[in-house]
């Protein structure tokens, strides 16, 4: 019961944003979780994570990209990954890219929520402050714990001014707020997060699993399922979903050692997508300072895994100055010079 939350924690706030912040229907988002919640639980067998595809959510909360794009690169990213899923290719992407690489469009996406909590937070003050000390509260007795507090708030405040909705559920059909827009835009955020999907959610979900589950569940493998979750949902109104090393190492932590894990999740997101009307009412600049927590264990993540903070600090800083999808070429760029050795050697550039 307690490891099936164990990656709620990034899913629900995101998930929230997207669906008061885009025109992305919160309900069919939440039955997305819900449905590959149980799905990969009973086809792994393990508490395998499901989780937004953080680097395209981000952009579109924070209005870089807009939602019609948001779908077009979910869709591209479902071939992609069930392409390269297929033919084997995930060690050579990943290769390619590198590793602080991903860590730098980590710090980018984490940099691009910053802005827009701020956003949010100073539209009004007073409530921010109040889910500044809920925040600090919470910390005292579990990190982990407080986006998943502020949420509790919020809903709370939501249920108390608006009233708790009958439950509904939510129509079938395609597309059901609008169509994938194909832009450059849309491929900016594709690359974008490709680079965190191939290193986060498929080669380092594939050792986690090894580690904490003794289950060989190849890189590739994960990213063929990945394709097929995104070419499933996203047509149906979810968003853009993947596995990731976070959310599986969170469940563990939490005390998840089965699939059974995954049922319960199921039945929590499609519960929460019954009544989701009550967080219509979710006050922003609460919504604000939960994606600043979001942002922050973003970039906390993305400084502790690398011997090279100060490439991912550059990705992210150019990335704020230009967009995500050119500091992710020019760090791509720097990484293969670097490694053909065209570059001074690490020890002669300043840190």
């Amino acid at each position: 019961m307690t490891g099936a939350i164990g990656d709620s924690v990034t899913v629900l706030p995101l998930v929230v944003a997207l669906g008061l912040l885009t025109p992305a229907s919160l309900p069919h988002l939440l039955v997305g979780f819900a449905l590959f919640q149980v799905l990969w639980g009973v086809a792994y067998g393990v508490p395998l994570s499901v989780e937004p595809m953080k680097a395209l959510a981000g952009l579109a909360i924070a209005g870089s990209i807009t939602y019609g794009e948001l779908v077009a690169a979910g869709l591209l990213a479902g071939v992609l990954l069930l392409v390269a899923g297929r033919f084997g290719a995930l060690s050579w992407i990943e290769s390619l890219i590198g590793e602080p690489i991903v860590r730098g469009v980590q710090f980018a996406v984490a940099l691009v929520l910053a802005t827009a909590a701020i956003e949010l937070v100073v539209g009004a003050p007073t409530v921010a402050a109040v889910g500044i000390v809920t925040a600090a509260a919470v910390a005292l007795v579990s990190k982990r714990a407080v986006a998943l507090g502020l949420l509790a708030l919020g809903a709370g405040w939501a249920a108390l001014t608006a009233g708790i909705p009958a439950p509904t559920l939510p129509a079938i059909s395609v597309f059901p707020t609008g169509g994938p827009s194909a832009s450059v835009g849309a491929f900016e955020g594709l690359t974008a997060q490709l680079a965190m999907t191939v290193g986060n959610a498929a080669v380092a979900t594939s050792l986690l699993l090894s580690d904490l589950y003794d289950t060989d569940v190849s890189p590739d493998r994960l990213a063929e399922s990945m394709g097929v979750m995104n070419l499933t949902a996203v047509p149906f109104g979810a968003l853009p979903m993947c596995h990731g090393s976070g959310g599986l190492a969170g469940k563990h932590v939490f005390g998840a050692r089965t699939g059974s894990a995954n049922l319960v999740a199921g039945v929590l997101y499609g519960g929460l997508a019954l009544i989701s009307g009550v967080l219509f009412a979710f006050p922003l600049a609460l919504l604000g300072v939960v994606l600043a927590v979001v942002a922050a264990s973003l970039a906390r993540v993305a400084f502790t895994a690398t011997d090279r903070p100060w490439l991912v600090g550059a990705i992210g800083i150019l990335a704020i100055a230009t967009n995500v999808g050119i500091a992710f070429v020019a760090g791509i760029v720097w990484w293969r010079l670097d490694e053909a050795g065209f570059l001074p050697d690490r020890g002669q550039i300043p840190v």
